[in-house]
């Protein structure tokens, strides 16, 4: 059937799925794709050609048992996958002889059935189990499938980057250097929305800092929590600096308020010298440091100190993934009228910080801390987090100084350190084709059924 094949050349893949559609119908069947001068290259052939193709590979050939993605009747014309060449399609041309030659038995007459006793009772059923658990080959084939599949969706998701890089070369070049300065595909995605296609590059990367900064949730000097007051925990795993930053808040507090108005507490108990570091803090500061163990305890000693301006309680540090990280915040909540400040390490991946606000999200999460920012390479992975969990940021710290290494934010700031370009020597910086592929996996599914890379 080589005279069935037909070659379409289109500028964009859903303009050549669109024409291989009209040619061949729903049940069309890719053989290849690739990018060629002036678009995407299509070889398809109609679904007629299907069984001369399976003929031609009992036969002998193997070339001639190529399967590849059919094109299903929705109006987005959707790419799903039924096979990948050589050994995935042998076997699923065994399992199909075998669906064949089983439905081409004729079922037993009823007369032709042996006489059963009255006594005799009928022989209960087996329960039916899927192929897959007892034929090797089934499994097989599935993983083939899955593996063919996700091939086939990054390529197309390839060549949707590559129409966006032709239609917008401006959104394109800025959605590789969001990547590669540690933002979130969707959140990239999202910035570029409002850059026209027709923007220069840098209207364009105006456009994306003004998008971000307009979704950066960011306290104020008339917003100080220390000018509130109030009673406030600082939670987040080990190492983020809980300690330190209570200390920073803490000589705030007493700078703007006096000392009597303040007052320390601690849970930590399992750290060797927890509660000494902070009442070294305290002694320093002039302000008494309490400990406390439990729900109950923290309620009685709340109460005794309800006339302060603020009371600070600086928690034990917990793994996001530690089960310990619920029983901390019901203790809080049950405690009293506690609200809880997340520390976040500007350093870590985006990926762990949306782990750790996940773990510790609540209704009394008032907002979060950003820590170890003098240390972060860029600040893109965190303020990606913020922006998308929608956490208002109060301060930043810089250092480990008392109490001066700690601001309130300053939107500018954390914008320039965010969109920041990467070094031209950095290993990290995406090259060519390499931008492509970092969209290709996050957004496969979606680009093969005719979804908008933006």
């Amino acid at each position: 059937m080589k005279h069935s094949v037909k070659r379409f050349v289109a500028q964009s893949a859903r303009e050549a799925l669109r024409r291989v559609k009209e040619d061949f119908g729903g049940d069309a069947i890719i053989l290849s794709n690739r990018s060629v001068d002036g678009g995407v290259e299509i070889m398809a052939v109609p679904a007629a050609a299907m069984a001369a193709l399976q003929a031609g590979a009992e036969s002998g050939p193997a070339h001639a048992a190529t399967f590849a993605p059919r094109i299903t009747s929705d109006p987005d014309f959707t790419v799903s996958l039924s096979g990948r060449p050589q050994r995935a399609s042998r076997h699923w041309q065994a399992l199909q002889a075998e669906r064949i030659a089983a439905s081409a038995k004729p079922a037993p007459a009823a007369a032709a059935q042996p006489a059963r006793s009255d006594r005799e009772a009928p022989a209960p059923a087996r329960p039916s189990t899927p192929r897959t658990e007892h034929d090797p080959a089934a499994p097989a084939l599935l993983e083939e499938l899955k593996t063919i599949r996700s091939m086939i969706e990054r390529q197309l998701a390839g060549f949707a980057f590559g129409d966006l890089a032709r239609r917008a070369p401006a959104s394109s070049a800025l959605l590789g250097e969001l990547v590669e300065a540690g933002f979130s595909g969707e959140l990239a995605r999202r910035l570029v929305e409002a850059v026209p296609a027709d923007a220069d590059p840098v209207v364009a990367r105006n456009l994306v800092s003004t998008a971000l900064g307009r979704s950066l949730l960011t306290a104020g000097s008339d917003a100080d929590i220390i000018d509130r007051g109030g009673v406030y925990a600082l939670v987040g795993p080990t190492g983020v600096g809980k300690t330190t930053t209570t200390a920073k808040l803490a000589a705030r507090c007493v700078v703007r308020h006096g000392a009597d108005r303040l007052a320390l507490l601690t849970t930590d108990g399992y750290r060797i010298g927890a509660f000494e570091q902070l009442r070294i803090y305290g002694r320093i500061l002039g302000v008494a440091v309490h400990a406390v163990r439990d729900a109950a305890e923290l309620r009685r000693v709340l109460g005794e100190l309800a006339g302060k301006h603020m009371i600070l309680i600086d928690t034990v540090g917990m793994s996001q993934r530690d089960r310990q990280v619920a029983e901390q915040a019901a203790m809080l909540m049950n405690g009293g009228d506690v609200r809880r400040l997340l520390l976040l390490n500007a350093t870590a991946r985006g990926d762990v910080l949306d782990e750790v606000v996940a773990a510790y999200s609540g209704p009394d999460l008032a907002g979060c801390i950003l820590t170890k920012v003098d240390e972060a390479a860029s600040l893109a992975p965190a303020l990606d987090a913020l922006v998308r969990n929608e956490l208002e940021l109060f301060y930043v710290a810089n250092g480990q100084r008392v109490p001066e290494d700690m601001h309130l934010p300053n939107r500018a700031y954390l914008l320039h350190r965010a969109l920041k370009s990467l070094p031209e020597d950095s290993a990290h910086r995406l090259c060519g084709e390499e931008a492509a592929f970092a969209f290709a996996v996050p957004r496969a599914a979606a680009i093969a059924q005719g979804a908008p890379l933006v």
